[in-house]
Formats: structure tokens, C-alpha cells, sequence
């Protein structure tokens, strides 16, 4: 899940190496936080939270498969 984010993450900003992606997993859970250049973040979000929205929902469905749930998380 984490690389999967990473990648989606740095496709987008214009600033790819200060993409930063952590996992914390949990028993049935796995919290995904996704860092990122400040000048860069307008982008990760996309207008109205459209960009966030949809990578959220291809993170649900990329850990549907592996009977988990992820959240993802975008730190300022």
C-alpha cells in the first residue's frame, strides 16, 4: 500500500523527493501518512479534495484484496 501511494504521490507534485510516505500498521488497520513539499500540497488535495478523495478510494480498494482497511492521512 505504501508504494502504491508513493508512486500516485510522486507523479503528481513537481517536487518528487520530498515525497515522504510512513506506514504504521495495526492488527486490522493500516494508517498510511503521506508528507509532502508545502508548495506541493494544493496538488496532493486537488480542488474541492477530489485528488485526495480519489486516492483514498484506490487505497480502499487496493487493501479490500488483503481483508485490511487503510486510511490515509495527509500531514501538513
Amino acid at each position: 500500500m505504501k508504494e502504491l501511494i508513493e508512486y500516485i504521490a510522486k507523479a503528481l507534485v513537481d517536487d518528487p523527493d520530498k515525497v515522504r510516505v510512513t506506514e504504521i500498521e495495526g492488527e486490522r488497520t493500516s494508517v498510511i501518512e503521506l508528507s509532502v513539499a508545502k508548495e506541493d500540497l494544493g496538488k496532493i488535495i486537488g480542488k474541492q479534495g477530489r485528488t485526495a478523495r480519489s486516492m483514498r478510494t484506490i487505497l480502499s480498494a487496493a487493501s479490500t484484496k488483503n481483508n485490511k482497511r487503510a486510511v490515509l492521512e495527509i500531514l501538513e
